[in-house]
């Protein structure tokens, strides 16, 4: 059974499905997750990736649906088609709980990108120890972390490292969203959950405005995530600069463009590989910024400055988020060709850190060994 909540999720999920056809072809695959996962193979019991949340206070209305995937989910780990062993992704809040439910069931569980106790709840280290048979680390700190936990862990790098071979080139990611080779664009990622992306895109377009003002031929380019209707980026784009929405073509935009203005999360490692420079941008609602700010222990909101370990790339959060701020970030990136090259030349760091190609087979090899011991 594997479990994905998110987007993301379900392009991990995805990864690791298509390797584990390959090793094992007659292994049956099933679980919660969305298209990708789908495609490769995975009978979905719940499609739950248009009910990703995000924060505490803006989950509240996608629960109901959540507990009805859970408990559905759990009816299948206690039944009589029992798997060999659960793999989780990411997702927290939802997985934790079904972990627990599997160890009581005597499944074995992987935890697939783990939860990021390195950066708040540090807590979690200690359930993980009680329910988690084996975390598959992503990042090169983690399993120092759980070993000194005394949770079995077996690093084998970020899914995203093979999620990239196929990315396009730059020539031809823009011949393939028709802009011109010499064409300054800016890609606009705003996420991929309904509620962040109903908090950055305004803002992101107020920006856009400014910076065309400053450059008008300066084109704009939305990514659309799957979890997100057409119909809700044209409203939230709708009185700025042109912006054109493309579906299903993330690393195209991220290679395309000049610059990225990029909603925190695994976009902005994708697009540090991807050497796109960016500026990263989150918000909260004010109610869960109060609750939960007093238990983050890193200084920073992106993977990519938390994994190099140093402010890269210029990081604009709550109160300090606006489209003023925004733009003059962007401007400040775009006018000086030097600061792009110093982003550029910190995301080279990266490729050596996160593992080599082949992610979704190492995951796999590790997934088999649990299932048949």
């Amino acid at each position: 059974m594997i479990v994905a909540g998110e987007a993301s999720g379900d392009l991990h999920g995805a990864t690791l499905a298509r390797a584990l056809r390959v090793l094992a072809p007659d292994a049956r695959l099933f679980g919660m997750g969305g298209r990708h996962m789908a495609a490769e193979g995975v009978d979905l019991l719940v499609d739950s990736t248009g009910e990703a949340t995000v924060g505490g206070t803006e989950a509240v209305r996608g629960v109901p649906a959540l507990y009805r995937a859970y408990r559905r989910l759990r009816a299948h780990l206690d039944g009589p088609e029992r798997p060999h062993a659960l793999v989780v992704i990411d997702f927290p809040e939802f997985n934790l709980r079904l972990a627990r439910a599997a160890r009581r069931a005597g499944v074995a569980v992987v935890y697939f990108i783990p939860p990021q106790v390195w950066a708040w709840r540090p807590w979690r280290v200690r359930l993980m120890r009680r329910v988690v048979s084996l975390v598959l680390a992503v990042f090169p700190f983690e399993p120092s972390l759980y070993r000194r936990a005394g949770v079995p862990v077996a690093f084998v790098g970020h899914p995203a490292v093979d999620a990239l071979v196929e990315a396009p080139s730059r020539d031809d990611a823009r011949k393939r969203l028709e802009l011109s080779a010499d064409a300054p664009v800016i890609g606009i990622l705003p996420g991929s959950r309904r509620h962040e992306v109903e908090r950055m895109l305004p803002v992101m377009r107020e920006a856009a405005t400014v910076i065309a003002a400053r450059h008008p031929g300066t084109r704009f380019v939305i990514a659309q995530a799957p979890t997100i209707e057409r119909a809700t980026l044209e409203a939230l784009a709708a009185g700025g600069p042109p912006l054109a929405i493309v579906p299903s073509s993330t690393y195209a935009v991220m290679r395309a463009a000049d610059l990225l203005l990029v909603t925190s999360g695994t976009a902005t490692l994708e697009a540090a590989l991807l050497g796109t420079p960016m500026v990263v941008c989150y918000r909260l609602s004010r109610l869960s910024e109060l609750l939960f700010a007093p238990l983050v222990r890193v200084p920073w909101i992106s993977l990519a400055n938390i994994t190099l370990g140093r402010a890269v790339v210029p990081e604009l959060y709550q109160r300090r988020l606006t489209a003023a701020t925004l733009a003059r970030e962007a401007l400040a990136l775009l006018e000086s060709p030097a600061a792009l090259a110093a982003q550029r030349a910190a995301f080279g760091e990266l490729a050596g850190q996160l593992g080599a190609p082949g992610v979704g087979a190492r995951a796999a090899r590790h997934v088999l060994q649990l299932a048949a011991s």
